[in-house]
């Protein structure tokens, strides 16, 4: 059970007029395991809020916590989800007004068995997607339910046009092309690796139909041609060697991902490339908007 010492543990009356539990909101996580097409849900205690229900592993946030910690925080008391065992692609945020749900939806990267860590959990299981509806779900979880089922299987992914975002800038790149792009897969890891993601209006998600979503976290990938071809991928920017035109490798990642259902962006400012990306079902994004992204 949570700390009843924590300022956080108390119930508040949002501008709705309902009453939630979480001075400082609540967070909790939609960990989706792709391979088994399931998600982690709890059987929560009788005595809890609308107990007997089934729903995500949450609770309050604390003070100053980020809501993506929180999430993760809950789950390892609750359920004994290990470090690093998921990765985050979106949150999505319920506001009722002076009081907020932020979900974490991940993809289990490192496959695990939940445990019973506290007494607020009857079971714990792996349920199919296709089988959650069956179970009696927390009523909120329900509601979110509905929207959050498309994101499981539309995790974002950005392809990133690196000649055109590295000839967008008169920084001498000209004189050193294969130093240019590994400086810009530099500054994409550091956007990949932080905590927080990138806003979800940076991509477009208008095929999800879901309103709410905070934050995203892509895969990234950076297509180099050319001279710049043979630089190594670092931990979280895949590095993809166009064998001859640029912009044929782009399209050819792009049409990959959408493929299989993913949520892909293409960042480059070239116009005919963009259409080409647009007639695989990808969206677009001018380098000018992930520079402004990018730290220096």
């Amino acid at each position: 059970m949570s700390d009843l010492r924590n300022p956080g543990d108390a119930w508040v009356t949002a501008s709705d007029g309902g009453r939630y539990w979480g001075r400082f909101g609540a967070a909790g996580l939609l960990a989706h395991d792709r391979a088994l097409d399931a998600i982690l849900l709890q059987h929560r205690v009788t005595w809890s809020d609308h107990g007997d229900t089934w729903g995500i592993p949450g609770g309050a946030r604390h003070e100053g916590e980020a809501a993506i910690d929180g999430a993760i925080r809950e789950s390892q008391e609750e359920a004994g989800v290990p470090d690093h065992a998921v990765t985050p692609r979106y949150t999505h945020v319920l506001d009722r007004g002076g009081w907020t749900y932020t979900t974490l939806v991940a993809e289990v990267t490192a496959p695990f068995e939940p445990r019973i860590t506290d007494p607020e959990s009857h079971a714990l299981e792996w349920v199919p997607v296709a089988e959650v509806d069956l179970r009696p779900l927390h009523p909120a979880f329900a509601s979110s339910w509905r929207l959050l089922r498309p994101l499981l299987t539309a995790s974002p992914a950005v392809v990133v046009d690196a000649a055109n975002v590295i000839g967008s800038v008169p920084d001498g790149w000209w004189r050193d092309r294969r130093a240019a792009a590994e400086r810009l897969r530099d500054r994409l890891e550091v956007l990949a690796t932080h905590n927080g993601g990138i806003r979800a209006g940076f991509l477009d998600l208008t095929e999800t139909r879901v309103s709410g979503i905070d934050r995203a976290f892509p895969e990234w990938v950076m297509v180099a041609e050319g001279i710049a071809r043979g630089i190594d991928s670092s931990p979280h920017v895949r590095v993809v060697d166009a064998p001859g035109l640029g912009d044929d490798a782009i399209v050819a990642e792009a049409s990959a991902f959408t493929a299989s259902g993913r949520a892909v962006t293409v960042v480059t400012s070239d116009a005919e490339l963009r259409a080409r990306a647009h007639a695989t079902g990808a969206a677009t994004r001018g380098v000018r908007k992930l520079l402004r992204l990018l730290p220096e």
